[in-house]
């Protein structure tokens, strides 16, 4: 199977302290891999520079086959990322909100309906983002990553905030996008929330990658 994340010996520094201090990891097309560890390990780093947001100090980094050292931009197209920033425009309403991405992405309009209402967010599309609760927001920003329909996906914490219903939303996804063949990453303190798809836990300690193992059915 072809190898959608390799990393060797990545550095990356925030504010000069070492966030990740040579983390080693490869991830191949299809593979669900979970991120786990004490908080401070790495994992939010890890999805962050994965999805070119952060850059790194040194280390090969490559993504999608794109070098995020020569350039940590060019594969945002193929990138479906949810962090704890649900990145999105608190003066644009819930349908502009996506109405932009959609644009941005090059995605069709009525992708739009779609995300909506995979997300539950279809009473709400005329409410500004900068009202919503701090779990309409984690759904808004999740219909983003549904939007973009991208080959890998990076999830942080993705549950947290979530209702019951937000939740269950989320995990039929997920279970929907590891059936499509696409690959996952999640970084989660609820690695029990995946527990029904087969996947990879990589145990993050101290900013490096220190134990692989198998999990799932």
């Amino acid at each position: 199977m072809p190898t959608v994340v390799r990393c060797r010996r990545v550095v990356c520094l925030l504010d000069g302290y070492p966030a990740l201090a040579g983390v080693d990891l490869d991830v191949e097309d299809g593979e669900v891999v979970v991120l786990t560890g004490p908080n401070g390990a790495g994992k939010t780093t890890l999805l962050r520079l994965l999805a070119g947001l952060v850059p790194p100090a040194r280390g090969e980094v490559v993504v999608l086959g794109h070098d995020l050292v020569a350039d940590r931009r060019a594969h945002r197209h193929l990138i479906g990322f949810v962090g704890h920033d649900p990145g999105v425009y608190d003066d644009l309403t819930v349908a502009e909100n996506l109405r932009l991405r959609a644009r941005l992405l090059g995605a069709a309009r009525e992708r739009v309906d779609g995300a909506l209402a995979r997300a539950g967010l279809e009473t709400c599309t005329a409410v500004p983002a900068g009202r919503l609760s701090a779990g309409q927001r984690r759904r808004l920003a999740l219909a983003g990553a549904w939007l973009a329909d991208a080959p890998l996906v990076l999830l942080d914490e993705p549950h947290a905030a979530l209702d019951a219903d937000g939740r269950a939303r989320l995990d039929a996804w997920l279970a929907e996008a590891v059936a499509g063949g696409r690959t996952v990453l999640v970084a989660t303190h609820e690695p029990d929330r995946l527990r029904g798809v087969r996947a990879r836990e990589v145990v993050m300690v101290g900013g490096q990658t220190r134990v692989t193992a198998g999990t799932g059915r």
